[in-house]
This record gives structure tokens, sequence and C-alpha cells, in this order.
């Protein structure tokens, strides 16, 4: 069955990257959630997908120059005219805390392309075997030398990395770097680059497919997982594929 991962959280509807979306995907019978993790300047993993605060919140400046306590202060629910209550962004380690109590996977997207925070990898493994989440988790990544890095500081964790382009034989360079995966943009996962992959033993999860006609086209051929920012209507689609 391919499963549905909801990108940010259920992000169509509710601020995106916030405990809110996250808990709506699991409402909305999403399998996973995907987030991105930024460090603070005091060092604690964020879940925010932007270097800086201004496009998701009524702050400004980078995430590297707010402390941890500063950061919480923002409201990550400013731009959502629907939402009356405050939402901060949340910590990874409260996501961390909220999967505990549920069965939900989850990709940990390590935000390292244009701020190369340094240690972040060490501190994510640490907070994953901390929460014993290892078999639940896939880091991701655009930097590969990121991923790389910590698959060998935690083998047992499985990394993917992520394609903005089409990659020749993607499923050769995933086993080469020892991924179990890889994330690319969903028009460049057509029907045989899936379908080689899989059959090489190596898992294609495209982002962001909200269109109908392409979440149809991946289900239909049985695509390993979708990333989606609306996961109540690839569970809909879903529904037509799978046997009752």
């Amino acid at each position: 069955m391919t499963l549905i991962f909801a990108h940010r959280g259920s992000s169509d509807a509710f601020p995106e990257n916030t405990m809110k979306a996250f808990i709506e995907a699991e409402k909305e019978q999403a399998d996973g959630i995907e987030l991105d993790v930024q460090l603070t300047r005091d060092l604690e993993p964020v879940v925010i997908h932007d270097e800086r605060v201004d496009r998701t919140t009524n702050g400004t400046g980078y995430v590297k120059d707010f402390t941890y306590k500063e950061l919480r202060k923002l409201d990550a629910a400013y731009r959502n005219k629907t939402i009356v209550t405050k939402e901060p962004i949340p910590s990874l380690r409260e996501v961390f805390e909220w999967l505990s109590g549920n069965h939900l996977l989850c990709n940990v997207e390590l935000k390292t392309g244009k701020i190369p925070y340094k240690g972040i990898e060490e501190i994510v493994v640490s907070l994953i075997r901390e929460y014993q989440l290892e078999d639940r988790i896939i880091v991701s990544s655009f930097n590969h030398y990121s991923i790389i890095h910590l698959y060998r500081l935690a083998p047992n964790i499985e990394i993917a990395p992520l394609f903005m382009e089409g990659l020749y034989m993607p499923w050769i360079y995933a086993k080469s770097i020892r991924a179990k995966g890889f994330h690319p943009h969903y028009r460049f996962a057509t029907n045989e680059i899936i379908k080689a992959s899989m059959e090489n033993g190596i898992a294609v999860r495209p982002y962001t497919v909200n269109n109908e006609k392409e979440l149809h086209r991946l289900f239909q051929i049985g695509c390993s997982a979708v990333i989606t920012d609306e996961p109540a209507k690839a569970f809909r689609i879903r529904k037509q594929f799978t046997p009752s």
C-alpha cells in the first residue's frame, strides 16, 4: 500500500510545521508526517521550513539568531486568518514526545543546504535515540553530505536523499550512499523510475503531490509513498485503489 506523508503536517488548511497541522494529519488518516529542522542559537532543533522566520511567523530574522525561548514567543499561525489562537514553532523534542503516543512515521528533513548547522546531525540522532524512534524516522535532505554523515553516526536510522531534478538510475545512487529510498520532485518520478527503483529494493516517495491526477497515477502503480499537503484528499483517492 502506498503510504501518505503529510507535508509539513496537514498544511493545506493549517499553519505548516505546527503541532496543530501534525495532529490534524493524524486525524486525516496520514501514515506519517514530514517536517523541517533548523537549529536555534542555543542549539535547539526546531521545526520550521525557512532559514528565516519572516514568511511563516510575525517575527523577522534568521532562526539561527534566536534562542529557543525567543523563538517560542513568535506566532506560527500569524498568516492563517482562520486560526485565532497563537501557534508556537515546535521543538523537535515536542514533536517526538507526541509521536511517542501514536504510531505515525516521521520524515525529518535537515535544512542544511544554505546554513551548515554544525552538529545538527549529532543532535537529531541523539533525540531519535532518546525517544527510541529509530524504526519510525526517515531523515532526508537536499544536502546529501549531511545525511551521509548522519548515517555514519547511526546506520540503523534510514536516510533518503531529496532531488529537485531528474537523476539517471537513482536507485544505484541511493544504494551507493546506503539509502533505502529517495524523495524526488513528483515530476521526475516517472512510472519507469518508480518501478525500476522498487524492483531494486529502493523506496520512492515523491513530493509535493497535491494534484488529483498525479495522486491517482502514483496510487495506481503502487508507489512506496506520497508526500502531500492534503492528506485527507490523498486518503480519499487511495481508498479507490485499496481492496476493502
